[in-house]
């Protein structure tokens, strides 16, 4: 009999409960360093305008946390912190290329950045909003010693067909979207969203995940038990910039929400939207466990209009027993998409077994709908949205090869080659060749 695998206790915790095929997984190490992941955004581009009041960078980093550069990158060009806006949130450990834009002139000489280079710098009518790109393309190494670099070939190859045969994969969210480093933004934005502002500025402080080693462990267990935030800036890394933020305005004696208000408000939302990918993720596990399709509707689901360029109008249909099957045919015409909730304070609530599956992980989660207008922090408040649940397979082009950094005799390496559409995570269509962790 033919196990289906099982995700690990660390994909299980941020909601990726279980994988689009039943193949086991291949043997590849991933994303080794950050040459062996590559993204390039496929950007949508800001009108050039001479007189314009903005500027548009194109952007080419190795190795960067994206707020880190773009706090740097505000420091370089003279500008307030948080000034640059950005198209698309790409991984740290990667080669990135990407639009990013501010408010101001062109910049006058070279940014010296180590690892960062402007390969395009323009004045334009309007600067970039996050989400403005059509999607990413990206060339990724998988790496593996010559032994059993054959058998590591089948199982990809069987993958690939298995996912053809399902003509796509679950549009969950990747890891990196709870922190590649320490993934714990969702745990902070659980406590926001209750109400909890301490507790989340405490666990942002002292949260140290399971198989998460990191070099500021020490101090966040230190921390967790003295509570001393002017000892703890002696004990915190330099670099833990953030952290060091928070404990700076606690150890002056202001309050957790004065301290977590010091951060960035990118960073800050991104708390609450972690939290609100960590939902959707549950619920379509919970949906795959209970046999609901993940690629067309059901009675009680949600579809959205597919737009000219490829993706989803804001605006639903909600599936009734009257147009279930007329909404049927569109799907599957590619006019609309099935979409599942980005749980916020608009969220309507949702009938028939999609419904009941979402009434329950709030219930389990202990949140509500009302909880997203996050009274404590008001301007963190989202009114939520809706997400496509499917991404059809797109090509997919594999090369295999030496890795010119490694002895020939002893390492093997993959590239796999795709694009996704805006918002989809290439790291879900790897964890369905690899399945870490996953039983055979």
């Amino acid at each position: 009999m033919v196990r289906t695998p099982v995700p690990p206790p660390g994909d299980r915790a941020i909601g990726l409960g279980f994988y689009a095929t039943a193949t086991p997984g291949a043997p590849y190490r991933v994303k080794v360093g950050p040459d062996d992941f590559r993204v390039r955004e496929i950007s949508a581009y800001p009108v050039a305008d001479a007189q314009g009041p903005f500027t548009v960078l194109r952007v080419v980093s190795r190795n960067w946390e994206q707020h880190e550069l773009s706090n740097r990158l505000a420091t370089r060009l003279g500008l307030p912190p948080h000034a640059i806006r950005w198209a698309g949130t790409k991984d740290r450990r990667a080669v990135a290329e990407r639009l990013a834009s501010y408010r101001g002139p062109p910049p006058a000489g070279p940014i010296e950045l180590p690892e960062v280079t402007i390969t395009e710098a323009y004045r334009a009518r309007e600067g970039v909003t996050l989400g403005a790109h059509f999607g990413n393309a990206f060339a990724i190494r998988l790496a593996g010693p010559h032994d059993g670099a054959e058998a590591r070939a089948r199982a990809l190859a069987s993958t690939l067909d298995a996912l053809r045969r399902a003509g796509g994969f679950a549009n969950l969210f990747g890891p990196q979207r709870f922190g590649e480093v320490r993934p714990v933004t969702h745990a902070v934005g659980r406590l926001l969203v209750r109400g909890e502002v301490a507790g989340a500025v405490d666990a942002y402080l002292t949260l140290v995940p399971e198989g998460n080693p990191g070099a500021g462990d020490d101090a966040r267990r230190a921390y967790a038990e003295h509570r001393d935030p002017v000892r703890a800036l002696r004990e915190f890394p330099p670099h833990y910039r953030f952290e060091r933020q928070l404990l700076d305005h606690l150890a002056r004696g202001q309050s957790a929400e004065r301290a977590l208000r010091s951060l960035a408000e990118p960073l800050r939302r991104l708390f609450v939207h972690a939290y609100q990918s960590l939902l959707f993720n549950r619920w379509l596990t919970l949906r795959d466990e209970a046999g609901l399709p993940l690629d067309r509707p059901v009675v009680g689901d949600r579809v959205a209009r597919v737009t000219a360029d490829g993706s989803v109008a804001p605006a639903t249909v909600p599936v009734s027993p009257d147009n279930a099957a007329e909404v049927a045919e569109t799907v599957a015409a590619g006019r609309a998409r099935l979409v599942g909730p980005l749980v916020g304070y608009e969220t309507p609530a949702v009938g028939g077994t999609p419904g009941e599956l979402l009434a329950r992980l709030l219930d389990e989660e202990a949140v509500s709908r009302d909880d997203f207008r996050l009274r404590a922090i008001p301007d963190l408040a989202s009114r939520g949205a809706w997400r496509p649940t499917w991404i059809d397979l797109p090509p997919i082009r594999v090369a295999e090869g030496c890795d010119p950094t490694q002895p020939a005799e002893t390492e093997h390496g993959t590239t796999v080659e795709f694009a996704l559409p805006t918002g989809a995570y290439a790291t879900i269509l790897l964890r369905e060749i690899v399945k870490d962790g996953a039983a055979g």
